[in-house]
């Protein structure tokens, strides 16, 4: 490792300790001495307790707090920089994959990190909705921004029914 990576590694140990610090909250220390306890002064007359009104209802808390959000966020950069993969992969369709380098603008690489994703079928990429597609778009590197560019769920809808006919129409001649 060189000392630029080390340096790196220190900056972002320190950060996640002082998030975790200000996530977990302070403790508060107590100190006992060897002096003997003071000795107790007379204590006023008690004055009389009124009621107490009765406080509303608490409103319950949708969100789970800022620390909670930072912690989040503190996970997720680490995981990131670590490796570690916070989304789970999509589970892989049964049986033979379908030549996904058919649809227009995904060549061998973009098809092979689909793959690694387990992504191998039209019927998986024609499922695809909103959050689905920021998911694997997030996770596509140098290919982020494809798949609603050159429209990849609508052509792959047409491949999943089989409609050849439609897809040249609307995509030009079916490549791969």
């Amino acid at each position: 490792m060189n000392t630029t990576t080390i340096i790196v590694i220190a900056v972002i140990v320190v950060i996640a300790l002082a998030l975790l610090f200000l996530v977990r909250g302070r403790k508060q220390h107590v100190t006992f001495s060897d002096t003997p306890p003071l000795t107790p002064k007379a204590a006023p007359a008690p004055k009389p307790v009124e009621a107490a009104p009765t406080p509303a209802p608490a409103m319950p808390v949708e969100s789970h707090g800022i620390t909670t959000e930072m912690a989040d966020a503190v996970e997720d950069v680490v995981d990131q920089f670590v490796g570690i993969q916070s989304h789970p992969k999509p589970e892989p369709a049964k049986g033979p994959g379908d030549p996904l380098t058919q649809l227009k603008g995904l060549g061998p690489k973009a098809a092979s990190l689909l793959n690694d994703l387990g992504v191998t079928r039209f019927e998986q990429i024609a499922s695809w909705n909103e959050a689905d597609i920021a998911a694997i778009d997030a996770r596509m590197g140098a290919f982020k921004g494809r798949i609603g560019r050159d429209r990849w769920v609508d052509q792959a809808k047409l491949l999943a029914k089989g409609d050849t006919t439609a897809f040249e129409a609307e995509f030009g001649a079916l490549g791969g």
